[in-house]
């Protein structure tokens, strides 16, 4: 079941979205009668899986509480090319005003969402998770991760407070992956550890850590199916890199538990989107 975004995170969006786009005022929309009445027709122009709905919403009920909205799609539907989603029904000068930043929040989250989708698809029928990453556009993290769930896949750590994952860097820094897993436990026992390893060796390294979870970093199909081998009933396994839609199915069927993909949250065309207004 999709769980809604938290309000105060969207309306904490919509406000920076509009700090940035209408600062002191709309210029232009002042040219509008204030009394104006319109109505409007929202167009999804190509198939595409629908994420942001909330965030839409928010941007005219923040400059109009009055506006009807109705939307004949939710988040995680996939629609047809040329479907009209949503109609709109308010004051003309809101309406106008808070348009750029709804259709920016919606054509971004349903393009996140389309991409995912279309990786869940390539790995159906193998069980493995498919996860995000930290590569988010600034500022929008949780919303993308928001619609990486609405098409289908699963999220990953949502920072660097909220899991461990100790890195090349991070391993030469601690003197080894020993080192740096009893460290990461004495420090945080109560969060995911994950390591990453660039070979077997290293792999069985991790293994003898103890870690929750290994990230197999640019690994080859057969070592891939070495490691299910050696670390099946010991830790769960995530790939990472090299992987797009090409790659993944592929990976998926070596038996693995996870595979991260940075292209679902940056590799993403925003989805063609268009509002039609008319006055009433």
């Amino acid at each position: 079941m999709l769980v809604a975004p938290p309000s105060d995170l969207v309306r904490a969006d919509v406000e920076r979205a509009f700090a940035e786009d209408i600062g002191s005022g709309d210029a232009t929309a002042d040219l509008l009668p204030a009394y104006a009445l319109a109505s409007a027709t929202l167009t999804c122009r190509e198939d595409a899986v629908i994420a942001g709905i909330d965030w839409f919403n928010a941007c005219f009920r923040r400059l109009d509480p009055d506006v009807q909205i109705d939307w004949s799609a939710q988040d995680g539907d996939r629609v047809q090319a040329n479907t009209a989603i949503c109609s709109l029904h308010g004051r003309a000068r809101p309406m106008v005003s808070a348009e750029r930043s709804a259709l920016n929040f919606l054509q971004l989250l349903s393009a996140t969402a389309t991409t995912t989708a279309a990786y869940v698809a390539a790995v159906a029928g193998t069980g493995v998770r498919l996860l995000d990453t930290r590569k988010t556009v600034p500022g929008l993290r949780l919303a993308q991760k928001y619609a990486v769930r609405c098409g289908g896949g699963h999220n990953h750590r949502v920072g660097l407070y909220d899991a461990i994952l100790v890195k090349e860097n991070h391993i030469i820094a601690a003197g080894g992956i020993r080192p740096a897993a009893e460290a990461a436990r004495r420090l945080h026992p109560s969060l995911l550890l994950e390591i990453e390893v660039e070979n077997l060796d290293e792999l069985q390294q991790a293994l003898a850590a103890g870690v929750d979870r290994i990230m197999l970093d640019n690994f080859t199909l057969p070592q891939m199916r070495e490691a299910v081998s050696i670390a099946k009933g010991h830790a769960q396994l995530e790939i990472s890199g090299n992987v797009d839609l090409s790659t993944i199915g592929e990976y998926a069927r070596t038996g693995v538990d996870f595979i991260s993909v940075g292209a679902l949250t940056k590799h993403i065309r925003a989805v063609d989107l268009s509002l039609r207004l008319r006055l009433d």
